[in-house]
This record gives structure tokens, C-alpha cells and sequence, in this order.
């Protein structure tokens, strides 16, 4: 333990967003630079627990208690190599976990928690900037060949686990670059992608291939839509630039398949005004809004700009659109949430160490809009041409009392209400794939499906989750696929399937 005093002597601190005014003109991320010294300082805050409960929030099982350590007695390599032994992408957790080990961390009881998250994002910051992070190259190839379909957290975890341990490892994406969601629905004010980009190249380094543009299953399964943006190119996945490869080609040309191809069907809105122009899916606007910052579109194609934009779902998607729509020069933003508002602290009834239900404030509510919650949209109203002009809510629980209905204009309508689960089509049922009862994927004990080559992790199995859940469950599937094709496996299995972290 580095400083005994710590945790009474500094209080939590983090780094300054940059001002509101400042950051909406740019898509750069939003906070400014963090000293090296401001870390060490949050790192003494870490009690050194005799039973260390981050560990178990952490579905990763990050070493926590001993990165901080390392980082307070400023021996910043040692502590990268105790990040990099659990967590094999520590700058997008960095970015985007909500940190479910900041809800168990003892110090929360009955204090603010220790910076976790910050912690980790500056330990591998400084790996980059120092060249600490470079290839990992197997000593030797076991001439086995894995293919892993999905290039989302989950699937690169996967398939730099098992090239690491010497396989051949191609990863099929059907987007034209690597990354997922990562990519295509992280907005570049989170995450800016140069910081995706530079960890794929340490992969295709290490010798993991990717085949991207490639679609597993047949041409009936690329998503019929007519938005414009999707017939010029370089975005979703279209009959013209996909290649299709059937699901038994990858049976009967690789040892083994492992599916990380998230959960990304849409809830969608079932009310009156639903089929109006101007109604959206959330990830049908964020990534035209990506692919702009990417330069691969001109111009986004659903653009908020000048318009009232309604976003419906009060999640991290809906925060998304919510900065993303900022940026773009809204008019106004109102963001609706079914769910009451929770308390901005603990209830009794939500105890340490599960995960506290409070009242959070992205950066993106901290730049203007309105959160509207215990709300439900009964009617989209619109014009004699089909747009969208107003959406109708009421408070949720009052259906047929008239004086709760309350109409907003809306220009712009982006449903962000969370994904029902995995694409079924004839990838799963080519694979003759059994399902669970909430339509994802299903997989023993050893992450393998009904289909003795085929394994599966992430969304596609454990339905909708966090990052840090998706990366411990590659890494897992990628130890379980080893010794599937070994008979044994050096490689960590950090959980099993359905297990949960402390929350």
C-alpha cells in the first residue's frame, strides 16, 4: 500500500471537462489533460483492502489495488503490465465503462469512491506515449485456424487472445473498417477513433487478419433499408460492396468459429406516427454522424441541425444522439425516460456493493437539453407531406387521463430505447444454432453452442451489456477455444456464462 493516509488526506478528483461552448464546436473528446502527479494523488486514495470488492464488480477482474499502488509510487510500466494481465483494451474501458468497480470500491461506503476509471485511462495513456505497448508475438504457431465473426470489443478481445497463443486468427467484420460498435456508434467525442485505430494496428501486428466488407450467412441477411447515405458506399452493408460468404464455408475451412456479433436488433416504437419521415433509429444516426468524422460521408445525413430533435430513452445511446445532436446546431434537445428519475444518492434499499442506481450526468446533459422523465410518447403526429412535426406524451402510468397528455414539437425523433437482441438470420440457422429464451445465442459452460465448432460470446449471448463485460467475455471464449483445440490452455478464463458481477 502507498500512502496509509491516502483516502483522508486527498479528496476524489478528476480531470476538468472543457467548457461547454468550447467543446460542442469540435468532436474532440471533452476532458482536458489529467497530470501525472493529479494521478499518483488518486491512486494514494486506494485503502489496499483486506478483501478488495472491485475485484469482484469488475467483470474483468482487474487488478486494481495493485495498479493504484504501482501508480502512486510512480512506477508507471509495472502498473501497465498489471493492467494489460486482465484487460486487454484498457483505453476504451478507460472511456466508456461505467465502472461497476467504482460501486464497490470500500471506500464508497460512506465516501467518494477512488477514481478507478481515470486511473486506468491515464496508466495505458501513458504506455502509449512512453512506446510501452507494442506487439506480442507467439514464440509458436499451432497451425490451427480460428475465425471470429464480429469485430466489436468482445471479438477483438477474442482474437488477440488466440493469436497470442499461436493460432491463425481471421476476423470477418461486415462494416469497411474494424471495430463495431466501437466505431460505428461511439460518438468521436467519447472516443475518438484514432484511439481504436492504433490498438488494431498492434493487432494485425501480432498476425490477427481482418476480411472486412464480409458478410457470414447469404445475401438475404444485408439489411434492406432506403436511406440514401446506405446507396453510396462507404457505410452500412449493401448487395454492391459486401462480400458473402456462407456460414458452412467458415465450418468446413477453419477448426473452429467463435460468434461475437453483439446484440443489434432495435426496440422499436410501437405508436401511431411511427412510419413518419423523420423518425429514426438511434444507430442509424450516430453512424452517418461517425462516417462523417471519418470523412467517408461529406455531410451527415440525418442532420439535427436547426431542428427540434425528441429522443426517446434516457441510456447511454440516447446521451450519444443527445452530444451528437449539440454538435450538429439543434435547435432544442429533450431526451424522455419511461423510468422515474432516480435519487442523486444511494437509497437504503441499494446498499454498498451493488451497483449504486443514482442520478447520472453525462458531459452531453451537462451541454443543454432536457431530461424528461416517468414519461411515455402515445401519438408522433404529422404534416400533410408525412414528417414528423409533433410528438405526445403523458406521464407514464396515467394511459386515458387526458390532462397528462402534453404535446412537444418535434422535428427529429431518434429511438433509443435499447437492442432486443441478436440478428437471427441465416447465419444461426444455418449453423442450426439453439437460442435461449430471450432469442440470444445459446452456449454451455464452455461458451460452445448447439454447434460442436462454434463458440459464442458477448451480446450475441449474454444479451445487451457494458464493454467491460463484452472483454472478459472474448477473453474467456478465446481460453474455452484453446483448450477445445489443445486439450488445454494457458489462456485466462475470467468467467463463466451468465456469471454477474457484484451489483
Amino acid at each position: 500500500m502507498g500512502k496509509t493516509t491516502g483516502f483522508l488526506d486527498f479528496d476524489r478528483h478528476l480531470p476538468r471537462r472543457r467548457p461547454v461552448p468550447v467543446r460542442i464546436r469540435d468532436w474532440k473528446e471533452v476532458y482536458e489533460p489529467f497530470s501525472h502527479d493529479e494521478a499518483a494523488e488518486q491512486g494514494a486514495r486506494c485503502m489496499d483492502c483486506g478483501i478488495a470488492f472491485c475485484h469482484e464488480g469488475c467483470p474483468l477482474g482487474n487488478l486494481i489495488p495493485e495498479w493504484n499502488d504501482l501508480v502512486y509510487r510512480d512506477d508507471w510500466s509495472a502498473a501497465i503490465e498489471r493492467l494489460h494481465a486482465t484487460n486487454n483494451f484498457p483505453e476504451f474501458t478507460g472511456r466508456l465503462c461505467p465502472a461497476p468497480c467504482e460501486g464497490s470500491c470500500v471506500l464508497g461506503i460512506n465516501a467518494d469512491p477512488v477514481a478507478i476509471e481515470r486511473i486506468e485511462y491515464e496508466i495505458i495513456e501513458r504506455a502509449w506515449e512512453e512506446g510501452w505497448v507494442k506487439p506480442i508475438r507467439p514464440s509458436v504457431k499451432t497451425g490451427k485456424r480460428v475465425a471470429v465473426v464480429g469485430s466489436g470489443p468482445a471479438g477483438l478481445a477474442a482474437a488477440q487472445q488466440l493469436t497470442r497463443a499461436g493460432h491463425d486468427v481471421v476476423v470477418f467484420e461486415r462494416g469497411q473498417k474494424p471495430g463495431g460498435l466501437l466505431r460505428y456508434g461511439i460518438p468521436e467525442f467519447k472516443m475518438e477513433k484514432s484511439v481504436l485505430d492504433r490498438r488494431l494496428e498492434q493487432l494485425v501486428d501480432e498476425g490477427v487478419v481482418f476480411e472486412c466488407s464480409t458478410l457470414i450467412g447469404s445475401s438475404s441477411d444485408i439489411r434492406d433499408t432506403h436511406e440514401p447515405w446506405q446507396e453510396r458506399g462507404p457505410s452500412s452493408p449493401n448487395a454492391d460492396s459486401v462480400t458473402v460468404i456462407p456460414a458452412e464455408q467458415l465450418t468446413s475451412t477453419f477448426d473452429a468459429i467463435v460468434l461475437a456479433c453483439g446484440s443489434t436488433i432495435p426496440r422499436d416504437l410501437n405508436v401511431s406516427g411511427r412510419e413518419l419521415t423523420g423518425v429514426h433509429f438511434a444507430m442509424d444516426y450516430l453512424k452517418p454522424s461517425n462516417l462523417v468524422q471519418e470523412r467517408s460521408l461529406a455531410a451527415p445525413v440525418i442532420d439535427a441541425r436547426g431542428k427540434h430533435v425528441i429522443i426517446i430513452g434516457g441510456g447511454d445511446t440516447g446521451a450519444d444522439c443527445l452530444g451528437t445532436a449539440h454538435r450538429q446546431g439543434a435547435s432544442s434537445v429533450t431526451q424522455l425516460e419511461i423510468m422515474a428519475a432516480p435519487p442523486e444518492v444511494r437509497a437504503a434499499e441499494n446498499p454498498w456493493p451493488t451497483w449504486p442506481t443514482v442520478l447520472r450526468t453525462s458531459s452531453a446533459h451537462e451541454e443543454g437539453g432536457d431530461r424528461l422523465f416517468e414519461v411515455a410518447t402515445s401519438e408522433l403526429l404529422g404534416d400533410a407531406d408525412g414528417n414528423v412535426i409533433t410528438l405526445r406524451y403523458r406521464s407514464a402510468g396515467s394511459e386515458g387521463d387526458e390532462h397528462s397528455v402534453v404535446d412537444v414539437p418535434a422535428d427529429l425523433v431518434l429511438l433509443a430505447m435499447g437492442f432486443t437482441g441478436p440478428e437471427q438470420g441465416t447465419l444461426v440457422s444455418e449453423l442450426a444454432l439453439n437460442l435461449d429464451p430471450r432469442g440470444n445465442v445459446a452456449c454451455d459452460e464452455t461458451w460452445k453452442t448447439s454447434h460442436d465448432k462454434v463458440f459464442v460470446c458477448g451480446d450475441m449471448t449474454r444479451g445487451q451489456s457494458l464493454i467491460v463485460w463484452a472483454i472478459a467475455e472474448g477473453r474467456s471464449a478465446a481460453g474455452a477455444v484453446d483448450t477445445f483445440l489443445m486439450g488445454h490452455s494457458d489462456l485466462p478464463v475470467p468467467l463463466t456464462p451468465g456469471q454477474s458481477a457484484l451489483r
